[in-house]
């Protein structure tokens, strides 16, 4: 079983800043690629950003120039990086680990799909 642990939530005002962190099973780092996604109370989850083995990446529109995924496998992990943040940005965050050929996919799929963490809460006032 492939685990993922998301952390590095919390409560920010607008124009600032967090990093989220994804950690990874270690002997499966290397074979998925990683997706962040988002989720408000009553809507659908949306993918946020997503980032294959080899480091290409792919961004949902309303977080382009503003988000960075990276992927650090010395330490088992995926990164989201979240710069001017806007309340809009308020949701769960979540992490999940997906087999793909594509990584702009990724940024599609549902959670019956891959291996997904519990979230992390990312609160922004204005």
């Amino acid at each position: 079983q492939v685990q993922v642990a998301e952390s590095g939530g919390g409560s920010v005002q607008a124009g600032g800043s967090l990093r989220l962190s994804c950690l990874v099973s270690a002997y499966a780092h290397g074979f998925f690629c990683m997706g962040w996604f988002r989720q408000v109370p009553e809507k659908e989850r949306e993918g946020v950003a997503a980032i294959d083995m080899d480091g290409h990446t792919s961004y949902a529109n309303f977080v382009k120039g503003r988000f960075t995924i990276s992927r650090d496998y010395a330490k088992n992990n995926a990164y989201l990086q979240m710069n001017s943040l806007k309340p809009e940005d308020t949701a769960m965050y979540f992490c999940a680990a997906v087999v793909c050929a594509d990584v702009s996919w990724v940024l599609t799929v549902r959670d019956d799909t891959g291996y997904w963490g519990q979230g992390t809460q990312v609160t922004v006032s204005s």
